[in-house]
């Protein structure tokens, strides 16, 4: 994306000594994910930079997707050219603006996948759908078919009869980074949380 409700290259931002994407990227670090696919803008060298360093897989489609929905699509086919996966293998949407999705949410959402084995499967806190959403792979290919100016959430509603959800302790899967109010109601929350000295 732009940012421009940010003013700002929100990934590039600061939390807690490091920036939000190399926060979401050492999240998932886990055994049970293969690969890490971020879309970048082709002009956007210094998150290209910051990606790679971070140990994700960067992909820069010309020219730079409109939406969310065409990005997905990209790493997606990214994906299916590199690990060919199987239709029980599974791909997790992850938007890279939620920056207080942390470990223990990954591995209890991929822990209940391998016990429920759903074909989607979304976290909840007090009641409420966020994120990172897991899918069945062979829902991937549906993505290319949905109506144009749809989101993922569409995907998700056309199969809301196999969906599961997993209630989970944290908040963080609710709360993404669109505005400066938004991050500095963050930057408080991460500092109140490690308070300087502790």
């Amino acid at each position: 994306g732009l940012s421009r409700r940010m003013g700002q290259p929100k990934l590039l931002l600061r939390v807690g000594g490091t920036t939000i994407i190399d926060r979401m990227l050492s999240t998932l670090h886990h055994p049970g994910i293969a690969a890490t696919v971020v879309v970048v803008r082709a002009d956007d060298e210094p998150l290209r930079i910051a990606v790679q360093t971070a140990g994700g897989t960067v992909i820069q489609p010309l020219p730079a997707p409109p939406d969310m929905r065409t990005s997905v699509e990209f790493a997606l086919a990214h994906i299916r050219e590199q690990f060919h996966p199987n239709p029980d293998d599974v791909w997790i949407l992850v938007p890279a603006d939620h920056p207080l999705l942390d470990s223990s949410i990954v591995t209890a959402l991929i822990s209940g996948w391998n016990l429920r084995q759903p074909h989607i499967l979304v976290p909840t806190h007090a009641g409420r759908r966020g994120h990172p959403t897991l899918f069945r792979w062979e829902l991937a290919d549906e993505v290319p078919r949905l109506p144009l100016h749809v989101g993922l959430n569409h995907l998700v509603k056309l199969h809301s009869a196999d969906v599961t959800e997993l209630a989970v302790d944290s908040p963080g899967i609710l709360l993404d980074l669109d505005t400066p109010a938004d991050y500095a109601a963050l930057v408080g929350q991460v500092e109140n949380s490690h308070p300087r000295g502790a």
